[in-house]
């Protein structure tokens, strides 16, 4: 049996189909009198829209995709849920790939055969596309960027602060009376702006409480995974006057970072206090529970699936550069005695 259709909503709620039209898709100004009594109706009949019809007449597929570096990573993993239900709440189904960081295939996305061109959008978390060949590529598909890749205002664009970020958790570690501070992370490299960022941040703190940095400390990473994260942190142990806190770029890196120590005998906090970034389900479960900065990740879903719809629909005005909220959550990594300042 058929369900209630427009005109049966209209004639219910006695008002014009169009009028009906406006409500269910949200095209048009009504008065919230008439958009009140609209939706008193539809939830009566319990009317559900044609969704492929509905695309079909607009000439789009209902679908988005949602392409990241690395899918098991656990920040992408768990973004990645967040955009399917930010978008399935607005009828949008999301298919979802990974680039593996490799240049070739985020410049393969943009081309004219590209897959990309089977979808309505493109949320993309870019490491190595440059802004000259997004502007220049070969498909037209409306594309929203994530993550602290620059694009200087050209492209809509997601992000938290991760100078800011940075900077708090550096703050924390110092503010416990820590005096050598590493970081683990840095990419010293044209696609390695995330990490730079987090440098910045890194130095900040310490301009801020009147504290040179030791470059010794800072250690750099090819990747933001657990077994760098734990050569790193070995690295620092070795050295004459070891840390005694780090903050890491990312969850995976202060995880490495906590084994390390463990086997190394290591008191966490006592001897080395651990801050980690992103805010992963893994670093709940940790012994020791991780501190961590954490991207608020539903509101960049949100905010990235409204912005590329507002873009397929044609009413986005200039490219908005979007800023994500993140807060510090500190647990048992570094949670310990707080030392005096010195």
């Amino acid at each position: 049996m058929a369900g209630p259709t427009l005109r049966d909503v209209a004639k219910r709620a006695n008002v014009s189909i169009r009028t009906v039209s406006n409500v269910v898709n949200g095209y048009a100004p009504v008065s919230d009198e008439l958009r009140a009594r609209v939706q008193a109706v539809l939830d009566e009949l319990d009317y559900r829209p044609n969704l492929i019809a509905r695309n079909l007449k607009q000439g789009r597929t209902g679908m988005i995709a949602l392409v990241v570096p690395e899918l098991d990573v656990p920040y992408f993993a768990e973004l990645a849920r967040e955009v399917i239900t930010a978008a399935r709440t607005r009828g949008y189904v999301v298919m979802i790939d990974q680039t593996d960081g490799d240049g070739d295939r985020e410049r393969e996305l943009l081309g004219r055969d590209s897959r990309a061109t089977m979808f309505d959008g493109l949320v993309l978390s870019p490491l190595s596309v440059t802004a000259e060949e997004l502007r220049g590529r070969g498909n037209r598909v409306p594309i929203v960027l994530l993550g602290e890749h620059i694009f200087n205002g050209s492209f809509p664009h997601v992000a938290i602060d991760n100078v800011a970020a940075a900077r708090d958790a550096t703050e924390h570690l110092l503010r416990l009376g820590r005096r050598r501070v590493a970081a683990i992370g840095d990419q010293p490299y044209a696609t390695g702006e995330t990490a730079q960022l987090r440098t910045a941040g890194y130095r900040q703190a310490h301009a801020r409480h009147g504290l040179e940095v030791d470059e010794a400390l800072i250690v750099p990473t090819t990747h933001f995974h657990r077994r760098l994260g734990a050569e790193a942190m070995e690295r620092l142990l070795a050295m004459p006057d070891p840390p005694d806190a780090v903050f890491c770029y990312n969850d995976l890196l202060a995880l490495g970072a906590i084994r390390a120590l463990i086997r190394a005998g290591r008191r966490i906090p006592e001897d080395v206090a651990v801050v980690g970034l992103d805010d992963i389900e893994e670093g709940q479960y940790s012994t020791p529970s991780l501190t961590t900065v954490a991207p608020d990740k539903g509101e960049i879903a949100r905010r990235a699936v409204d912005t590329l719809l507002e873009s397929i629909r044609g009413e986005m005005g200039a490219p908005p550069e979007i800023v994500v909220p993140h807060r510090l959550i500190v647990r048992e990594s570094s949670a310990g005695e707080v030392r005096p300042s010195i």
